[in-house]
């Protein structure tokens, strides 16, 4: 499936909401009017196959030498899971941070030094929670061949942190796709739409913080 696809399928379930008026607040503490909320696609039994296959189809063509599927908490598990299935693989998944207790692992699952894993995320804004969960695993002496995902908002700021980390990513759909099929669908008003570009302008200028 293309981008515009995969865009579709994320407008048809609801999972891109707007709210200029009073912006979300990413992890980053980045202001952003647009909120793009991919754990709907749990609930599409049709769409998140779609998107198993694409995800898995950009594991097959860009990194076949994976050993490993580790999805990031929490949105990024269910995801993990589909793929490592289709792929025959085994996974894990992993934390944001080591868990307080018990054995106090950040990485839950087996894991094997040789391991040459692919990081699932739902999304990819400014780089920073994948970056983490790279790091996790490298700690553990395991290789990270790249992370893939369903969205990504195509920022500089992402690209810079990833080629800094020498990690490469790939996403199955964008945000120009998003706002494409968008625009065709009348998903999004024509006046939301100038906002939504100018905000995205700005952030990819580093005008927004």
């Amino acid at each position: 499936m293309g981008k515009k696809e995969i865009a579709e399928i994320l407008l048809n379930v609801g999972a891109v909401e707007l709210s200029p008026e009073d912006p979300f607040t990413w992890a980053s503490g980045i202001k952003s009017p647009i909120y793009c909320d991919n754990r709907l696609t749990m609930s599409d039994p049709v769409g998140r196959k779609q998107i198993a296959e694409g995800l898995a189809g950009l594991i097959r063509t860009y990194y076949p030498e994976t050993t490993l599927i580790a999805g990031t908490a929490t949105a990024g598990i269910p995801h993990a899971a589909w793929v490592a299935d289709i792929l025959g693989l085994p996974m894990v998944y992993i934390r944001s941070k080591a868990k307080g207790h018990g054995r106090s692992r950040q990485i839950e699952g087996k894991v094997k030094p040789e391991d040459k894993a692919i990081i699932i995320e739902d999304l990819i804004s400014t780089g920073g929670s994948s970056l983490n969960a790279v790091e996790a695993l490298q700690s553990e002496g395991i290789k990270v061949s790249g992370v893939v995902s369903i969205f990504t908002y195509e920022l500089e700021s992402a690209d810079k942190a990833f080629t800094e980390a020498d990690v490469t990513y790939k996403s199955l759909t964008d945000f120009g796709a998003l706002i494409e099929m968008a625009k065709e669908s009348e998903a999004i008003t024509q006046e939301s739409m100038a906002g939504l570009l100018e905000w995205h302008t700005k952030l990819k200028a580093g005008l927004l913080k």
